[in-house]
């Protein structure tokens, strides 16, 4: 904690799911809330929900480092209604985002292509999708790639982007009144002027 202001503005815990559950470090994540401190947990790309559960529930994540496999926990009926399991209402009612990587999502066998991807889906279902690079050495992606791999698969636009770049400044770890001035002053504008 003594770089909290010295511009150090939360903590990522990253790496290998399986065999290593994020309360491992149940410690550590409850030393961060008990210093009203912010952290990002991986999880939900290859060990799926019950990392995705434990990371919330127990670990108290605000953000998701993939979180793609909250797909498993919606369901579509035979009119093609989709279904949310309790545990993607919580995600979904208490915004937690979900730091989407679709281009390592298909490295990694999280989804078999893009064009499989359920980004569309949790955008449409109204969850608070963001998206990243991950890896950007070992998937070879920019933000610019995973930009025009979203247009190219799913028709993506600028609305769609301007609406991305939203949600990661409304997810950020800057107090309330930045996040809402860099919103209103720099991102949207910002977009209408490409429009």
């Amino acid at each position: 904690m003594q770089f909290r202001d010295k511009g150090v503005v939360g903590f990522d815990i990253a790496g290998r799911e399986v065999g290593y559950p994020p309360t491992n470090h149940l410690e550590a994540f409850q030393f961060l809330q008990r210093e009203n401190f912010h952290f990002t947990i991986h999880a939900g790309e290859a060990f799926g929900l019950s990392s995705i559960w434990e990371a919330v529930q127990y670990c108290g994540a605000e953000r998701l480092g993939h979180g793609v496999r909250i797909i498993d926990d919606i369901d579509m009926d035979s009119s093609g209604n989709h279904h949310l399991g309790s545990l993607a209402s919580f995600i979904r009612d208490r915004r937690i985002p979900l730091e989407l990587c679709p281009t390592s999502n298909v490295h990694t066998g999280a989804v078999q292509s893009l064009e499989e991807h359920p980004i569309e889906l949790l955008k449409d279902l109204g969850f608070r999708v963001t998206v990243n690079t991950d890896n950007r050495l070992m998937s070879d992606v920019s933000m610019t790639s995973e930009l025009l791999s979203l247009n190219k698969t799913f028709g993506w636009d600028l609305d769609d982007f301007s609406w991305l770049t939203v949600n990661a400044m409304k997810s950020a770890f800057l107090p309330f009144d930045e996040r809402i001035h860099l919103i209103e002053n720099v991102i949207k504008p910002g977009w209408r002027n490409l429009s």
